[in-house]
């Protein structure tokens, strides 16, 4: 049975369970389980983590521990019970368990190391806490490390900020809000500003000396040194050196470590330095021979320097290297480190170029006991001390020290009968009284111990020599007395083994007679003579002789006129002995009472440290001396006391006040003192008013605190001693102490008067004294005083700093022990509350205003925890709250509301007073019960009071929920203040229903309400969603859901307002939507029907939503860019639409269908929208530009354009994908997208507003600066033809605007665009489809196929590459084919890339001979529609001897949304038509396009465009050898044997095809062959003759003797024919007539459909190849070739030749056919594009019996380029651009009757029945599709070459071609056919082209934009467009252009030309071209 535990109720897993068992709850090792039935063996219960799931599980798995139970029962919670800091340990490492695995993932690998080694350490420390083996100190020091690691990981994981107190976390409802507040402002700062030391240690450890040339040992001292005032401020630091240099004792490093302790923050300037000295031992020459002398001498080696400030910038871990200088003059030895700091280095040399002294220097800062615990290492292994010479800047009571300082100075010594000056050493002797030699007390310096003796070092014949040597003499106290130095100097000699004589010595007493210590200073001693050491034996007998200079008696003569003179300085630093014989005076004063008036006068003289080294002996005998007499000495001795207890306040002594404190408890027994002290002092206030000088007085006021401790003291004695005597007269005389400082206190003086400033000092000390006071009166008195005091201060004070000073005696007043006291706060708080309230009125002195509240409200918490009576409390709240609510309401607005200071201190303070008064706000609400806001609300006089305080405190809420009220870790205190912030407002709505209802309805009011409620519910810190499943429990059951119980308020407030709903529509639509997208299923429910009703009352107002449709796309717009929403927002908003299902009774109550309709089109609106929001806010987290950021802000611009007409958003968005495309350098697309807003300005002078960053302007000015940066952007992008267009239109501005001097530098910009064209290299794009399937692509993408123009030198690999790192998720596909419905539905992503073809538009520059290819290759490249894909497959059986008998292709023709290049760099696919070419078509393409890639080689090298010949060579060589598939001789066993021809008759005309082709292939050969054999250099000769052997087998293979007539009939002509010729220089290659005898020939077995060849070659080929060189008129129409998409003339910008007219009949000329045309041959189809052979691009004639569908000709109909052509060769072929679908039902084929007005008739063509591609041909070949005019064209003229032989209009084969093409030419109009071949010569007046009505082809081909993009609404996103071709004039066919004699004809139409229809469609454009929805007009705003 299971049984409830009572005790187990928390545990931890001790070992991991799989709950294999029915109900079994799996276990991990470590979980913590709470514990709710026991049995048998067995527990139910759950894992802390995941509390929703309850199972069982065995108790042996199971470690119990303690735990608290709170709320019993089935929602209990357990707390188990352990230290607080491991608590918090746990459950944070288990949070960061989490977020460090995540950190692994996201790549972040140097936190992730980081994180883990801090766990690793908390861990350890856990385990030290645990065992509770740790000393209380070093617990404390565990833990201070653990909080610390755990702030630090929280910070670094951006965690909440943890408030603490000792250690351990603080419940935030235990505490004031004021408490946690400033705690958590304490963990803020101290986590910003570590607190700056003002103690600073240097350690220094001497590594060793780098020198060349050591052998001695050495000595080196350091010490610190201030350059400023040139003298040391540390004794030394001395370390040995052995002859390596390297320190003589390692093993000992006290004595090569030092700590230079006590540094003051004065003392690390640039002018401290680090000063090294290096002694030498050894002989007295450096280079002296080693058997001269045993004898070693100290001498001077070298020197260095170091600022201390270097060492503040340099990393501290490095070792320093100190030069070392060596000292050349001995006699500047003393000053040698001065002259290095001045940076006279010259006068000294290096003692060598890599000598060094290696050195670890580091500044360590803190004090000393803080680095015992930092860096124990340091002390353990051992550290010397060295002190500062003096007291460090703060002296500590019981400091121990007694070292006297002697320094060595200088020395005048006389020769003594020597030739030279003496060798001079001093050698040092500390004697006691008894004249013995004190062992170990003369210390070199710190580091080595103290020896019996020092010698100095010696300075080479000198007789001044000039040590400037420090000796430490560390001599106990006790043993100063008679204790004296001896100094015994003798001569060094060189000679005579090196002996040291004696020949004099100085002394000097440490002590005088009267205690006095030798003074501080420079003493002159006299050298006594002597040369035996016996006589230095006697000390008594020397000592009697006198020692200085100074101390000879006037008649000692002769002393005093000898020469030599010892010089010395020192420098005592005692705590116990003095030098000063005042004080010794003083403390001596019964010995000489006399002298007691100069004592105490004199004690204000005498330096402060010295007298805090006597403080107790000198209280003693000042309370001594006014015991014994009073009368006499009382006034002097309280000026005394006042001056010792002012000296304590000094921060040099403010340590000595606890010494004083010790004093006045433990040794003061002045009995009767208190009466003087009270006297005097009563005397001293009497004097304030009247008294001109101040100073004194305000001396006396400042010690006020420790004279009422020694009154109140001397009182308790005397009352001990006597019983409590005479107390009534004590308290008269406090009493009129109090009333004498009242009357000074309430004189009103000015704040510069004397009397003012006094009263400040009087209330700086005053709080100081209520503790002493409260010793013997009651809290009730002392509380009186205090009122009475602060209450006599006047109410109208002048004095600004009073009022300050007023603030801080009352903060200081309420953070007094006395103020705790509820009894004496109920008389203290009306006089705090009423300064205060004055104050912050005024808005005065807030910081401490502030402090004050804080103070107050904390104590009120406390004393309600404290369990103090419930009344006490709740009348100090409504005291509060009646005095200070308004007021600190107005407060925080008023400083939320100012600008905030410029300084960082200023505005760290501007935000702490914010922040503080924030919190006493909060802990006073919180402290609010319904009593007190009962009360609030009825004190309220009127509606509108009531009215104005609820907008404000509605007001000052927002504030605080702004997310820069606190910092971003501050989550407890939002929490708390989110929390006060609920209760408040549910008492206050209550106010609003009752006071602002009905015929009450306040707007503003309920406006502020709903505002404040709807930011409630969207603060971050409350989307508990967002949180770790941790806290989200936390918070949960502390607080609840507060957004939930904030949106039941809003509900309920909501139903309440009735009719009044229709104010806040539609101004609440936009909030409200933004709560119902909290993704809270109960705040959601909660919230809908509100929107609902919303809906409601509109459409019962106005019958529709057009409000709140705005308003809710306004709303999410603004919502998506805050960052705001996720995935679940969508389908969240999508489940509105059921919910009109759900809420009948809102239908039935409406009872219109129509309002369910709209308002389901209205959120399926808005939910497309969402969708596009959503996708764009996720692309733009990501940190790099890339496509699908730019293809997301595309797809969202052409929303708000098309479906949402919001131009300002749409605007917005332009400017959005403008900067994604600047940023990521994609200069054309950022130039089109631009021009979006571009179009949609005007030149006009409109003003327009400050917009984005547009000043305000005209619209003129704008439109300007947009033309100027989108050519700049489009120069950048090399796109310069685009540009031209704008640069002519803004020249046609400022010519028609007179601005020449514009107009001039646009016409050079212009210029230099032509130039660019000319001169610089442009990289030719590839393209590449992209299919995205899946669903886990963002919707703009879904299942969707883009076409993408890749970046330059981009390949495939490298774009499917740069794809799947976009999409690191996907995976790529490794076929082609479309992909079936599993791929679309699948939720992963797939990627399916590969190359594609362009296929230009602009053939009419494409096909033009001499038109370079810098020009062509713009053409080839822009304003692309169509795609091409060709894929390679063998249908039925492949037969392996001949494979082309079965390889068919599959070609994909894809139309896009947009041309690229456009706004953006892919588009994503309209249409895509796929069609089969069957084998032979194949080879008839593969066929034609090598011979078009044969022509142009010939022409380019013919035209000496050809740098080498290779090129031809190899193709020549392909061809004619033909090894890899047998050339032509496989088509010959495919197509042309007799099975073939029998089972596939629908073939007759295409094998005819495929045989003419083969002999036009033929010919091209052997007239390439001999163009090879005039240019072939020498060396490529026997290739040329094996070709040209090869070639004849070939023929002969062939069966060719002869060529065909129809081959014949025209050489090479090509079909660049141009009317450009008289441009070229190029020869004509063919004959010396040109071609115009060309015999017309009509072979029916040839019909027209199967003429491909727009220049045949001539059946006189042969005959004229010895003519190559020839001249002739018509030089480059013959091989003048250039890349072009077709080798027939179906090209729509082939132009025909003026040499042959066509007189085909228009039924035998029709277009290409599609089948027949794009085909590959198997071995081109395998690869990519760039490496491919020419192959069959270009577009095949439709079927005749499609004529009458034109709605089934699409996109796919269009032409298209070859992918195939190879990189290599350069030989781009050029789509034409064909209109297949140009005639509408109807409309009769233009040119069928033209064919009818010029032609003979010819048989219709027979359909072709059998081909695969019959549903693709087009009707006509409609070649004006891309440059249709609608004004009449200009008349032409017959070129009068047509006139010259009749032959011409008699017998010319073809119209642009050769007879065997058959294929007329339209060029650019459609109209080549009118080229007068019928006409008589005489008929030499032009024929006008009829109108436009009467030419239906002409008209009827500009449908084929409008039917291809019919349904696209964007606007014109190319210049290309803005210069339709639709708007150009027509240019001449060339068959009827000009003759070349005549001025040459303008050049082709530019991209520029006629700006009619360009930039905007206007007037002149085809009215069935559907245009844009037009957007209103707002750019005026804009």
């Amino acid at each position: 049975m299971w049984i409830p535990t009572e005790h187990e109720k928390y545990g931890v897993v001790l070992a991991s369970f799989r709950g294999t068992v029915q109900h079994g709850l799996p276990l991990e090792i470590g979980d913590t389980v709470q514990i709710l039935e026991r049995c048998e063996g067995w527990y139910r219960g759950f894992i802390l983590k995941n509390p929703n799931f309850k199972g069982i599980f065995p108790t042996s798995y199971i470690h119990l521990k303690n735990a608290h139970v709170k709320n019993k029962g089935q929602f209990e919670t357990v707390i188990p019970v352990e230290d607080s800091v491991i608590t918090e340990m746990t459950s944070t490492l288990r949070d960061w368990g989490a977020m460090w695995k995540q950190l692994y993932v996201k790549n972040e690998g140097d936190l992730f190391h980081r994180l883990w080694h801090v766990m690793n350490e908390i861990l350890d420390l856990r385990r030290q806490v645990l065992v509770g083996h740790l000393t209380h100190d070093r617990m404390r020091d565990v833990k201070q490390h653990i909080t610390a690691r755990l702030d630090w990981g929280n910070e670094q994981l951006g965690l909440d900020l943890v408030p603490r107190r000792e250690f351990s976390m603080v419940d935030p409802d235990e505490i004031s809000v004021t408490e946690l507040y400033r705690l958590m402002e304490h963990r803020h700062r101290k986590k910003e500003t570590p607190a700056a030391a003002s103690t600073h240690h240097l350690f220094v450890h001497v590594k060793s000396l780098m020198s060349a040339n050591l052998g001695e040992e050495l000595e080196v001292f350091f010490h610190i040194y201030d350059g400023r005032e040139n003298r040391p401020l540390s004794e030394r630091f001395f370390v040995k050196l052995n002859k390596s240099g390297l320190p003589k004792s390692p093993e000992k490093t006290e004595r090569q470590c030092t700590l230079f302790v006590d540094l003051g923050s004065s003392d690390l300037r640039k002018d401290v330095y680090i000063v090294v000295h290096i002694i030498r031992i050894g002989r007295m020459g450096a280079g002296e021979k080693k058997n001269l002398c045993s004898v070693q001498y100290r001498r001077p080696f070298g020197c260095a320097v170091v600022s201390i400030a270097d060492l503040l910038t340099a990393d501290s871990k490095d070792d320093h290297l100190l030069k070392v200088y060596a000292c050349n003059t001995e006699s500047e030895w003393h000053q040698i480190h001065e002259n290095l700091i001045k940076k006279a280095n010259s006068r000294y040399n290096l003692s060598g170029s890599n000598t060094g002294l290696a050195v670890a220097l580091q500044l360590l800062h803190g004090d000393i006991e803080q680095l015992r615990r930092e860096y124990m290492v340091l002390f353990t292994r051992g550290v010397s001390i060295t002190r500062k010479l003096g007291f460090s800047d703060v002296i500590m009571p019981g400091e121990m020290r007694n070292d006297l300082y002697i320094t060595l100075e200088r020395g005048e010594f006389e020769k003594g009968g020597k030739s030279v000056a003496r060798n001079v050493e001093i050698t040092v002797y500390v004697l006691d009284i008894d004249g013995l030699i004190l062992k170990t007390h003369v210390a070199a310096g710190s580091g080595e111990p103290g020896g019996d003796e020092y010698h100095s070092l010696v300075l080479y014949h000198n007789n001044s020599p000039r040590w400037a040597e420090q000796i430490k003499l560390p001599i106990p106290v006790d043993m100063f007395r008679g204790s004296h130095v001896r100094f015994e100097f003798r001569h060094c000699s060189t000679k005579d083994k090196g002996e040291k004589k004696l020949f004099g010595y100085s002394f000097v007493p440490l002590m005088q007679e009267d205690g006095r210590t030798l003074p501080d200073g420079t003493h002159e001693l006299i050298i006594h003579k002597c040369e035996e050491n016996t006589n230095l034996a006697d000390c008594p007998r020397y000592l009697k002789l006198p020692f200085s200079k100074v101390n000879l008696p006037s008649n000692n003569q002769t002393l005093k006129g000898t020469k030599e003179s010892f010089w010395i300085t020192s420098f005592l630093c005692s705590t116990k002995l003095t030098q000063n014989g005042d004080m010794l005076d003083l403390l001596k004063w019964r010995a000489h009472p006399e002298r007691i008036n100069d004592s105490l006068s004199k004690l204000k003289e005498i330096d402060g440290s010295e007298i805090v080294k006597f403080l107790q002996d000198t209280l003693d005998t000042l309370f001594g001396i006014l015991d014994e007499s009073s009368q006499r000495y009382g006034l002097k001795v309280f000026d005394s006391l006042v001056h010792i207890i002012n000296l304590l306040q000094d921060s040099k002594f403010q340590h000595f006040k606890p010494v004083m404190d010790t004093y006045i408890e433990s040794h003061f027994a002045g009995a009767l003192s208190y009466r003087d002290l009270i006297k005097v002092l009563k005397w001293y206030v009497d004097r304030i008013v009247d008294a001109e000088h101040q100073d004194h007085i305000q001396q006396v006021l400042k010690a006020s605190e420790y004279i009422f401790k020694y009154i109140i003291q001397s009182r308790r004695l005397f009352s001990l001693a006597t019983g409590g005597q005479n107390e009534e007269e004590f308290r008269v005389c406090i009493h009129e102490l109090f009333m004498s400082i009242r009357f000074f206190l309430s004189q009103e003086n000015k704040s510069t008067s004397p009397v003012a400033q006094t009263q400040a000092v009087f209330l700086r000390t005053f709080p100081a004294v209520y503790g002493e006071l409260l010793k013997i009166f009651t809290v009730r008195e002392v509380a009186g005083f205090v009122r009475e005091t602060l209450g006599s201060l006047p109410t109208a004070v002048h004095a600004d700093c009073l009022e300050a000073v007023k603030l801080q005696c009352i903060a200081k007043t309420v953070e007094s022990q006395l103020y705790t006291n509820p009894e004496s706060r109920c008389i203290l708080l009306p006089v705090v509350l009423r300064v205060l309230q004055a104050h912050m009125q005024e808005q005065r002195d807030l910081v401490m205003c502030a402090r004050i509240l804080t103070s107050m409200l904390s104590l009120i918490k406390k004393e309600e925890e404290n369990g103090t009576a419930e009344p006490v409390v709740s009348e100090e709240v409504e005291l509060i709250v009646e005095s200070l609510l308004g007021v600190l309401l107005r407060t925080i607005l008023e400083i939320s509301n100012r600008p905030q200071p410029a300084g960082p201190t200023m505005r760290l303070q501007f935000q702490d007073v914010t922040g503080e008064f924030v919190a006493c706000l909060l802990a006073l609400l919180r402290q609010m019960s319904d009593r007190h806001y009962q009360q609030l609300l009825q004190a309220f006089s009127s509606k509108d009071n009531l009215r104005d305080f609820l907008l404000q405190i509605f007001t000052v809420f927002r504030i605080l929920i702004r997310p820069e009220m606190f910092s971003k870790d501050w989550t407890v205190m939002r929490l708390v203040t989110n929390n006060v912030i609920i209760t408040t407002v549910l008492y206050l709505s209550e106010a609003l229903r009752k006071n602002f209802l009905n015929d009450k309805f306040d707007y503003k009011v309920w406006d502020s309400y709903f505002y404040l409620s709807v930011i409630f519910i969207n603060q971050p810190c409350l989307q508990l969603e967002s949180f770790s499943p941790s806290k989200r429990k936390r918070i949960l059951e502390k607080y609840g859901d507060m957004r939930v119980m904030m949106g039941c308020e809003i509900f309920s407030m909501w139903q309440n307002l009735g009719e009044h709903k229709l104010n806040f529509i539609p101004a609440m639509i936009g909030p409200f939507l933004e709560v119902t997208l909290v993704p809270q299923p109960d705040l959601r429910n909660v919230m809908i029907p509100i929107f609902h009703d919303m809906m409601d009352w509109e459409q019962r107002r106005s019958g529709n939503f057009k409000q709140v449709e705005a308003k809710l796309i306004d709303k999410l717009d603004s919502l998506m860019s805050e960052g705001k929403g996720d995935e679940t927002y969508r389908e969240l908003f999508n489940s509105i639409i059921p919910l009109f299902g759900p809420y009948p009774s809102l239908l039935k109550k409406i009872e219109r269908e129509t309002w369910r309709e709209s308002g389901i089109s209205l959120i399926a609106t808005v939910t497309r929208l969402m969708e596009r929001l959503l996708d764009y806010r996720d692309c733009m987290k990501l940190g790099e530009v890339d496509g699908k950021k730019i293809g997301c802000t595309v797809s969202l611009l052409n929303f708000y354009k098309t479906e949402l007409n919001k131009e300002e958003m749409y605007i917005r968005y332009i400017h959005k994908l403008y900067d994604l495309h600047f940023k990521a350098q994609n200069y054309t697309e950022a130039s089109y997208t631009l021009l979006l807003y571009d179009e949609l300005l005007e030149w006009s002078e409109r003003p327009l507003r400050e917009f984005l960053n547009y000043p305000m302007q005209s619209e003129w000015q704008r439109k300007e600066y947009l033309h100027l940066t989108i050519v700049q952007n489009f120069d950048r992008g090399k796109c310069w033809e685009n540009g031209i267009i704008l640069c002519r239109e803004l020249a046609d501005q400022y010519e028609s605007y007179y601005d020449y001097r514009n107009l001039s530098k646009m016409r050079m910009m212009e210029a230099s665009l032509y130039d660019k064209i000319m001169d610089q290299q442009r990289l030719e794009p590839e393209f590449f489809r992209v299919g995205f399937y899946g669903k886990k692509f963002p919707f703009f993408l879904r299942n969707k196929e883009f076409v993408c123009r890749g970046h330059d030198y981009e390949r495939l690999e490298a774009f499917q590459q740069r794809m799947l790192n976009e999409f690191p998720h996907a995976i790529a596909m490794q076929h082609v084919n479309q992909p079936d419905q599993t791929i679309y539905q699948a939720d992963a992503q797939y990627l399916q890339i590969y190359a594609v073809t362009p296929i230009p538009e602009s053939q009419d520059v494409l096909q033009r001979d001499g038109v370079p290819d810098n020009i062509k290759s713009f053409y080839k490249f822009n304003h692309i529609w169509r795609f091409r894909y060709d894929r390679p497959f063998h249908k039925g059986t492949k037969d392996k001897e001949n494979e082309f008998k079965s390889l068919w292709v599959e070609r994909t023709t894809l139309t896009l949304v947009q041309s690229l290049p456009g706004i953006s760099r892919w588009f994503e696919v309209d249409k895509r038509e796929l069609v089969e070419v069957s084998p032979l078509e194949n080879a008839i393409e593969v066929i034609e396009n090598k011979n078009l890639q044969l022509r142009t080689l010939i022409t380019q090298c013919q035209s000496r465009q050809m740098q080498n010949i290779n090129p031809l060579t190899m193709c020549l060589n392909g061809v004619i050898d033909a090894a890899v598939n047998g050339g032509l001789a496989r088509y010959q066993e495919a197509f042309f044997v007799k099975d073939y021809v029998m089972n596939h008759p629908e073939d007759g005309e295409k094998i005819g095809r495929l045989r003419e082709l083969m002999f036009e292939q033929a010919h091209i050969l052997e007239y390439g062959l001999t163009v090879h054999e005039k240019f072939v250099p020498q060396d490529m000769r026997p290739l040329h003759k094996k070709l040209v052997d090869q070639f004849h087998l070939m023929k002969s293979s062939l069966g060719i003797q002869e060529f065909p007539a129809y081959v014949r009939a025209s050489p090479v002509h090509f079909t660049n024919g141009s009317p450009r010729t008289c441009r070229n220089s190029v020869p004509n290659i063919i004959s010396p007539d040109g071609g115009r005898g060309v015999a017309r020939r009509s072979l029916p077995s040839y019909p027209a459909v199967n003429r491909y060849s727009s220049s045949s070659l001539s059946s006189q080929a042969s005959n004229e190849v010895s003519n190559i060189t020839g001249q002739s008129e018509s030089s480059d129409e013959v091989f003048n070739m250039q890349p072009s998409p077709s080798t027939s003339s179906l090209s729509s910008n082939h132009s025909a030749s003026p040499n042959v007219t066509s007189s085909a009949p228009s039924s035998a000329r029709g277009s290409p056919q599609m089948a027949e045309k794009h085909k590959h041959s198997r071995e081109n189809a395998c690869l990519s594009p760039r490496d491919r052979p020419v192959s069959a691009i270009f577009p095949n004639p439709m079927d005749p019996a499609q004529r009458a569908a034109p709605h089934q000709i699409g996109d796919a109909t269009l032409p298209r380029s070859d992918p195939n052509l190879s990189a290599p060769d350069k030989v781009r072929p050029t789509p034409s651009s064909w209109s297949l679908d140009s005639v509408k039902e109807g409309a009769p084929s233009f040119s069928d009757s033209f064919g009818k007005m010029l032609c003979p008739p010819v048989p219709p063509r027979p359909p072709y029945s059998g081909s695969s591609a019959k549903n693709m041909r087009s009707q006509s070949p409609v070649s004006a599709s891309r440059s249709p005019q609608k004004t009449t064209v200009p008349p032409f003229t017959p070129s009068p070459t047509e006139c010259q032989s009749t032959s011409l209009v008699s017998n010319s084969p073809v119209l642009s071609g050769s007879y065997s093409s058959g294929i007329s030419s339209l060029s650019r109009c459609s109209v080549s056919e009118a080229s007068g071949t019928e006409l008589p010569a005489g008929d030499h007046p032009a024929h006008p082209l009829p109108p436009p009505s009467t030419l239906p082809n002409s008209v009827s081909s500009s449908s084929d934009e409008p039917i291809r993009r019919e349904n696209k609404t964007p606007p014109p996103y190319s210049v290309y467009e803005r210069n339709n071709p639709r708007s150009r004039p027509v240019p001449l066919p060339h068959s009827l252009s000009i003759p070349p004699q005549a001025d040459p004809p303008a050049l082709p139409p530019k991209p520029h030309q006629l700006r009619t229809g360009s930039m905007k469609l206007d007037g002149t454009s085809d009215p069935r071209v559907p245009r844009p929805r037009p957007l209103p007009r707002k750019v005026s705003q804009l």
